[in-house]
């Protein structure tokens, strides 16, 4: 049977996607690269190639990406939530990681289909390890913020996962995080106005 993994908001970077392989539901919190299996399966749907011959020095370079990159992210999104990343990992740790990574890559310049030159970047190594070392670059565009639009945490009660807004006023990674926001809100509203008039009283006795 094939093992099947999410890949969580497919239009999102892919340095967004390796990082929302830790999400959380309603039973804790998930981490979608366990095994070797799993990195293979999700590589394949998250669009990073399909991979047959990944081992376990892959999959700890996947899961150490995955974790600066979320390190990373908590720290320019001041996210404090805390099931989303492991305080045991420094954010200079974390630059330092993803740092390695980037060094594997090089700019170099093409001619355009459409006339003109365009500009390619290059990755050293072969297979999976040339995708995570783009992976990585992507994932340093988006934390200095040179895409469209901001990273953010997501605001809905228990998640973990990050987004890239394609709106400003966008708050959560999805419409369901967004509704338990809300309904989070309308609780706390109403319950603050039913115990003000409360404690007023027993304070008047």
């Amino acid at each position: 049977m094939e093992l099947q993994v999410p890949v969580l908001y497919p239009t999102q970077p892919r340095a967004v996607r390796l990082m929302n392989t830790i999400w959380a539901d309603r039973t804790g919190v998930h981490d979608s690269l366990e095994s070797v299996a799993h990195l293979e399966a999700w590589a394949e749907e998250a669009g990073l190639g399909r991979h047959p011959d990944l081992n376990e020095h892959d999959l700890g370079r996947a899961r150490a990406l995955r974790d600066a990159l979320r390190r990373l992210a908590a720290d320019l999104t001041a996210d404090g939530r805390p099931a989303a990343v492991s305080d045991a990992l420094s954010t200079e740790t974390a630059l330092a990681v993803l740092n390695e990574f980037v060094s594997h890559c090089a700019p170099t310049l093409r001619h355009g289909a459409q006339g003109g030159y365009e500009r390619e970047w290059l990755a050293d190594g072969t297979g999976p390890q040339r995708e995570l070392n783009l992976v990585a670059l992507e994932g340093s565009e988006v934390l200095a913020q040179h895409t469209p639009h901001e990273l953010r945490a997501c605001g809905g009660p228990g998640c973990v996962l990050y987004f890239v807004r394609d709106h400003p006023r966008r708050e959560w990674c999805s419409a369901g995080c967004g509704n338990r926001a809300r309904v989070a809100r309308h609780y706390r509203r109403n319950a603050s106005s039913s115990e003000g008039p409360a404690t007023s009283r027993s304070a008047a006795h």
